[in-house]
């Protein structure tokens, strides 16, 4: 009999310790990645922090599967007057290309990580809250090791880190950038979740609130009211459903809007026909161009209007065959020859429970709530998930996401949990991740680092690397202005993926953002 728990795969080498932890003290796949999140709060944090949103899908196959959508909110309910926003734009340099932020306070949405985690450990959780709490505490007290991909990260939003002293303490011990290898630590951090998993939870969620209305609230350049956290809570979904094949894949339903269009670039590659033989080739590059450009021509001809407006119509699409139009157009395209602080989780259990989660933080809003440690984020200031325009959207409006954490089935069992970080470039990843595995039958590791592309509007991103001989120049050839990276780049995401096969429990981290993989035993 195997003595495997569980698997766990994820960015950063704590962060993947601290749910196999779990699992190998008898908890499930809902206990080791909350433990698992938790510690990313700390070791992770520039990606994600308690201060931020996210998405978790899991389930097995005996009681379903389910969302708890913990992303953000638009505050300002109660408000009759705006007040003077503090809001700025700042850019962030990936060497081969940039891209533009916005922090200050009024970047700041209603965060639900904090309420978003318990939510989910009272709703599936085994173990009790303090020792889900314990990893996460201990290294934001004690210190931890910062991890080379960590350390980069924090280089490319060091602009933020310096913005305010509150943040600044958080990143840049003794006045200076961490390197990889430095110690750092978050004792007001350690203190808050050691005081969570010991004491009363509702307590300090409580004081968590009252800090965030008191510092990101109009009388400082906010937007955040006590009206908006007293509205707040997590929303329980049922997953956005499509067929693939012989497997059915379950992910992020809307309001989101990554889920939908994976499910699009899936449905429109599984018309064209191809398979394993063309991956291979390299003819899979010509028609993955074309799938992305598809998928992005299907989001600017409306479809963030179509999930606010008829969020069941996306549901209906995938579900149907109504895609002959799109099709064709991507085999017409086949034929012619940004940092998104976003991370993710993937853990499968022993019984069989699969959970895929993922969040972010934005960039942060360089601000941190002070005497907690908790960087909260500027998803208000994301063009990604703000495509009408910077606080536009009405106080109390549930903010749309690119996250898709996503499960694939075979029957009613999970075979692979997966998703990634990285902003609009989420759903270019996790698509390639999906097609790899499914239709051109990939191994694992290949599946979820061979070279990625990434299209957005007429511009196409690609690495060279690992391709096809002549593909990388046909490409450049076909798409003039392409952006070519001669190296595996962060800013095509992180997927990480669990699988689970024939009671075979394996993983792989995408090696552009340090994924690591920990086998519980």
């Amino acid at each position: 009999m195997s003595s495997i728990r569980g698997v766990i795969a994820a960015s950063e080498p704590h962060t993947a310790v601290a749910g196999a932890r779990l699992l190998r003290r008898g908890g499930n796949a809902i206990d080791a990645i909350v433990a698992a999140k938790l510690a990313a709060t700390v070791t992770e944090l520039p990606l994600t922090s308690l201060g931020g949103g996210g998405v978790c899908l899991w389930g097995d196959a005996d009681d379903g599967y389910e969302v708890l959508d913990f992303f953000a909110a638009v505050p300002g309910r109660g408000l009759t007057v705006r007040p003077k926003l503090d809001f700025a734009p700042i850019t962030v340099d990936f060497g081969q290309t940039t891209q533009v932020f916005h922090i200050g306070k009024a970047a700041a949405a209603i965060p639900g990580e904090l309420v978003g985690l318990l939510t989910l450990h009272r709703r599936a959780g085994r173990l009790p809250l303090r020792e889900v709490v314990a990893p996460a505490a201990a290294w934001a007290r004690n210190g931890f090791r910062v991890s080379p991909q960590i350390a980069m990260i924090v280089g490319l939003i060091a602009p933020i880190t310096r913005h305010s002293p509150t943040v600044a303490r958080l990143f840049l011990p003794g006045g200076q950038l961490p390197r990889a290898g430095d110690r750092l630590a978050n004792p007001e951090l350690g203190d808050f979740l050691h005081a969570l998993g010991e004491g009363d939870p509702d307590t300090q969620v409580a004081k968590y609130w009252e800090s965030l209305v008191d510092h990101f609230g109009p009388a400082h350049g906010g937007l955040i009211t006590a009206q908006d956290v007293a509205a707040y809570a997590p929303v329980v979904r049922e997953p956005l459903r499509f067929p693939f094949g012989a497997y059915t894949v379950l992910t992020n339903p809307p309001p989101a809007a990554g889920g939908g269009l994976i499910g699009v670039g899936m449905r429109i590659a599984e018309g064209l026909g191809l398979g394993e033989e063309a991956f291979l080739s390299g003819e899979h590059q010509f028609a993955l161009a074309a799938v992305l450009a598809t998928v992005s021509d299907f989001r600017q001809a409306g479809y963030d209007e179509l999930l606010r407006t008829d969020p069941g119509a996306v549901r209906s699409l995938l579900a149907g065959d109504a895609f002959p139009a799109w099709i064709g157009r991507a085999r017409s395209l086949r034929t012619e020859n940004p940092l998104g602080a976003t991370t993710h989780i993937s853990v499968i259990d022993a019984e069989g429970m699969a959970a895929a989660m993922t969040t972010s933080n934005g960039e942060g809003c360089g601000h941190a709530l002070p005497g907690l440690g908790i960087h909260v984020n500027n998803f208000l200031g994301e063009d990604d998930i703000n495509p009408g325009g910077f606080h536009q959207l009405a106080a109390g409006t549930w903010m749309s996401t690119m996250m898709s954490p996503t499960i694939v089935l075979s029957g009613d069992r999970p075979c692979f949990a997966l998703g990634s970080g990285g902003s609009n470039r989420i759903r270019s990843a996790i698509l390639q991740a999906l097609l790899n595995l499914l239709l051109y039958r990939r191994p694992l590791d290949e599946a979820v680092n061979a070279a990625r592309l990434h299209v957005e509007g007429r511009k196409l991103w690609f690495e060279d690397v690992g391709l096809a001989a002549g593909a990388a120049g046909a490409l450049q050839t076909a798409w003039p202005d392409a952006t070519r990276f001669d190296s595996a780049s962060m800013f095509f995401g992180g997927v990480n993926c669990v699988a689970s096969s024939d009671g075979h429990l394996s993983g792989a981290g995408d090696r552009r953002r340090g994924g690591v993989v920990v086998i519980a035993e």
